[in-house]
């Protein structure tokens, strides 16, 4: 159920297409990858990691939104698929609060107005789990 901390680029039902780098940014990364990173993720922000969307079928691809434009700072690992505001349009898909939004749903629960996934520790946490230290 959506209320009045639940932000706008939130759907009230179902699952919904939202442009990157208007309504957040979005780093994308695969699989078992993903979870990893959202495990350890949670494990620095005391289990509220920010909006992350998770889809639970084909590849499973797991979605961190940090706000737009937050993720031009950084350089991400190459597994790491970055989406924000460039010459193309590039939508994310977004589930509701609750309800049906298979084959999508919230990594660490449905977020509150204004919040983001802080892209410094997401960086260090893909560094840490997706490059190798040097031999």
């Amino acid at each position: 159920m959506t209320n009045e901390l639940t932000p706008h680029r939130v759907p009230e039902s179902g699952p919904q297409l939202r442009l990157a780098g208007i309504h957040f940014d979005a780093i994308r990364v695969c699989g078992v990858r993903g979870e990893a990173v959202l495990h350890h993720l949670g494990e620095l922000t005391d289990g509220r990691p920010g909006p992350v969307v998770r889809e639970r079928s084909g590849c499973r691809w797991t979605y961190l939104l940090p706000a737009p434009g937050e993720s031009a700072e950084h350089d991400w690992p190459p597994e790491a698929r970055r989406f924000a505001r460039c010459g193309q349009d590039e939508y994310i898909g977004v589930p509701a609060p609750e309800g049906t939004t298979y084959p999508l749903g919230w990594g660490a629960g449905a977020p509150e107005d204004g919040e983001f996934v802080d892209a410094e520790p997401l960086r260090g946490v893909l560094m840490a789990q997706l490059c190798p230290p040097p031999e």
